[in-house]
Parts: structure tokens; sequence; C-alpha cells
């Protein structure tokens, strides 16, 4: 009941992996989006085991060929008839498995650096207009994902209303840059634009408070001295 975006950018020296997801159902977010920086990003959805995105970044940290994890990971897995998967490294396109028993109309789509997926859609065609968005928008990676997401909601989403939608980002320190949730709403992923606009222009700042707290800026807020 879901569908996603994994996606990378190469930038300054840096490579970044992004998830965006949204579903009828609550908390997305929390269960589907797997990223390890400097490694890669998976999802895990549709009967979500969140153990397999874990499992598949394992694989990918050992020889970096997503498609091989993702081989290793389908190959072993109890109940790998209802898992929908999709994985990401370093170079390269992303790959995706979509289950047999993979809910109502689904589909997956990828190209150099994105693959996005998706199970309970308006229609098959909605990965492909993701990808296509992703790769057609500019910006931060954190709005080209949301761009995507949009496109894919126009463009039909799941088959019902969706309810909760999210974005996550890693990059070159060792937890997220970004990650931003809204976990039940009408409209998440309106609203989970709202939450970025608010917060792409704190993120580094942010980081740096984490690196080097005595360079940090100022946080603006009542008793910050």
């Amino acid at each position: 009941m879901t569908f996603s975006i994994v996606a990378r950018e190469n930038a300054g020296g840096t490579t970044r992996f992004g998830i965006a997801a949204s579903s009828s159902s609550p908390a997305v977010l929390a269960r589907v989006a797997h990223l390890r920086p400097g490694v890669g990003a998976a999802a895990s959805q549709n009967i979500t085991d969140p153990r397999l995105g874990g499992r598949l970044l394992d694989r990918l940290a050992e020889h970096g060929d997503p498609e091989r994890a993702l081989a290793e990971v389908t190959g072993a897995a109890e109940h790998i008839a209802y898992r929908q998967l999709t994985v990401l490294g370093r170079t390269g396109p992303g790959f995706a498995h979509s289950g047999s028993r993979t809910l109502g109309t689904h589909g997956s789509a990828a190209a150099d650096g994105v693959v996005a997926a998706g199970n309970m859609l308006a229609g098959e065609h909605i990965p492909q207009s993701m990808v296509d968005a992703f790769t057609a928008a500019t910006g931060e990676l954190e709005e080209r994902l949301l761009a995507a997401m949009r496109v894919g909601l126009a463009a039909g989403g799941e088959e019902g209303p969706v309810r909760s939608a999210g974005v996550v980002v890693v990059s070159d320190v060792d937890w997220r840059v970004t990650d931003l949730r809204v976990d039940w709403a009408d409209d998440p992923i309106d609203r989970l634009a709202e939450l970025l606009d608010v917060w792409l222009p704190q993120r580094d700042d942010y980081v740096t408070r984490g690196l080097d707290p005595a360079s940090a800026p100022s946080y603006g807020v009542p008793g910050d001295a």
C-alpha cells in the first residue's frame, strides 16, 4: 500500500542517497526506508518486512553490487512472494523485486541513480512517471524526490487516498541529514512540502552543530545566548 522512490545524487565529491514514500497506512517511512552513508539505500514495502532493507544494505556494503544484493536477499528470505523491494548503490541504476503476491496493481521503473516502485496503484505507469519526474527535476535531492512524489500522486498514486508521507536523505556524516515525516493527514505530500520549505535552509547548520558546535550558528530562539 505504498509508492516510493529511491535516488542518488553525486555533487561536490559527496554521494547522497534519499528515499521518499507515501501510503494509505500511517507512518510509512518508519517501516519502508533504509539508508547507509557511503553504501546505498533500499526500500522494503508491500506487506513490509523491515529486516530486508538492512539485509540489502549489508550485502551492498560487502560487494557494492545492488543487483547481486537483491538476488541474494530475495533468494534467501522467507515469504518473499509478499515483498516489494528496491535497492540502489553508489553507481549505476537501481533494481526492484515485486513478489508474486504483491498487492493490487503494482510496478517498478529504474534509471541511472534512481528506482521507483509501488503497489495498490491506480496504474502501472506511475513508477515510470516518478522516475521521469526525478530525472527532469532540479534543486536539492530532497526537492527532486518530492517533485517525483507529486507527479506520482498526480498520475493517480495509490488507488485510494494516501495518509502518510516522508523523505529521508543521508550524506557524508553518520546520521540522516534530512528525516521528515507526516504520519497521518489528508494531504501528506503537501504537508511534507511545507516541512521541507522550513527544513532545507537549516539543514546544513544542523550538520555543523553536530561536527563543530563552537562554530555553529545561533539557534535564533528565545533563551539562546
